[in-house]
């Protein structure tokens, strides 16, 4: 390969929550960004100065603004880059199964614009050898070879949305290079807005490591669920356990039971992991389980939920529920992969009317029929149970116990007299 290149322009393709960051540190830090989007409304967004993701304002979308940044989702947009860093969603099939045709087609989009000494990077979430065996492939279309021609290399994300202590900028960065010349190009772009970078012996190291970060937390967070469903049949406190054992200084990091996982990373991460396995022949039996085990979570809740009511002399086929927080993350407006959704199916199905509120949601849809948002004040009071499903700063917990008449915490996180958790 020649030597690499000055770095003239980054392209991102894909702005989401990731690529929108990914861009404006660039942008800020001096290089000239472009950003690409097949999602009109993202890019009307960005030209009219306004920010649609929660950790970047419209202050700093005029900021990129002002800087040089421009966006379209017209892809000739990449004409004049020297990198591009694909950061597009890697969704789940129905079945389960990894859906990797953005990356795909990210790919595709590519080929034209394709020249001698540029940089690919693949930002998306995806099992190990994807980087090679999918996008490799496509790109050399162009007739240009990777590693010789070009750099290719993988670098997954690790945006955390929400974190006011760790952004792109302060979060060590991997990259997994086809060569290792590819990895010190990618290195060096990378390093002129993120402060550490960590290089792996090659992509499938980097693949996998972003994996195992959220396998890790899927199946610590699955252990304290299953412990909690026992501690209750027991009539053990399972928060005081956790409490306890968290006292000990080494050996130990405390994960909290609760009504499932959501977001982007942690639901989804363990399945593609899965995948690779049995694509390989082979079977991550507790990568499985703890997936299995977390998304049977919702359905418990909603057990726990009926038994309650039934305490209270309400079947829950009778009975109202309001939904209170229906965001995978506290303080954030987003809804992907959200246990919420999967506590209304389980109760709209025994019966229940649903109403739901939530200070950075307007309109909410479960199976495509939108449930009914509730005033905050007066909805509290006129359901037969409240359930905190997300912990927003924006709620007063204290007032809504006391205008309730029962609430549940899957969170365990209040200690009202009417309040009934996990």
């Amino acid at each position: 390969m020649a030597p690499v290149p000055a770095v003239d322009c980054v392209a991102v393709m894909g702005l989401g929550y990731v690529g929108i960051r990914i861009a404006h540190e660039a942008e800020v830090a001096g290089l000239t960004v472009r950003g690409y989007d097949t999602d009109r409304r993202r890019i009307e967004s960005l030209r009219a100065r306004r920010s649609y993701v929660d950790d970047l304002g419209d202050k700093e979308v005029g900021e990129m603004a002002d800087l040089g940044f421009l966006a379209d989702h017209d892809p000739a947009i990449l004409e004049s880059a020297t990198v591009v860093i694909i950061c597009v969603p890697t969704p789940l099939h129905e079945d389960g199964t990894p859906d990797l045709a953005m990356v795909r087609a990210a790919a595709e989009t590519i080929v034209p614009y394709l020249r001698p000494d540029m940089l690919v990077s693949l930002e998306s979430t995806t099992y190990p050898g994807t980087t090679e065996e999918i996008v490799r492939p496509i790109l050399e279309r162009s007739g240009l070879v990777a590693g010789r021609d070009f750099s290719l290399t993988y670098s997954p994300e690790r945006i955390d949305p929400g974190n006011r202590d760790h952004g792109l900028r302060n979060t060590p960065k991997i990259i997994g290079g086809l060569t290792p010349q590819c990895a010190e190009h990618a290195a060096r772009v990378y390093g002129k807005f993120i402060d550490r970078i960590v290089l792996t012996r090659g992509l499938r190291e980097a693949e996998m490591a972003k994996l195992l970060e959220n396998t890790y937390r899927n199946v610590n967070i699955a252990l304290v669920n299953e412990l909690a469903i026992s501690c209750a049949a027991a009539g053990i406190d399972v928060w005081e356990v956790v409490a306890a054992a968290s006292t000990k200084p080494f050996g130990f990091e405390s994960f909290r039971p609760g009504p499932g996982v959501g977001g982007h990373c942690i639901p989804v991460d363990p399945r593609y992991l899965s995948h690779w396995a049995r694509s390989s022949g082979r079977r991550l039996s507790l990568v499985e389980l703890a997936a299995d085990l977390n998304d049977a979570m919702p359905g418990y809740l909603a057990d726990r939920i009926e038994q309650v009511l039934a305490e209270l002399g309400v079947p829950l086929a009778k009975s109202s529920v309001l939904l209170l927080g229906v965001t995978y993350k506290a303080d954030v407006a987003d809804t992907r992969e959200a246990p919420s959704a999967a506590i209304a199916r389980a109760l709209k199905r025994r019966g229940a009317r649903l109403f739901f509120h939530d200070p950075h949601v307007t309109t909410w849809s479960v199976d495509e029929v939108e449930i009914t948002r509730a005033d905050l004040r007066d909805g509290v009071a006129a359901v037969d149970i409240v359930v905190l499903a997300q912990h927003h700063s924006a709620y007063d917990v204290d007032k809504i116990c006391a205008r309730a008449r029962a609430v549940f915490d899957p969170h365990g996180k209040v200690q009202a007299a009417n309040t009934f958790r996990l």
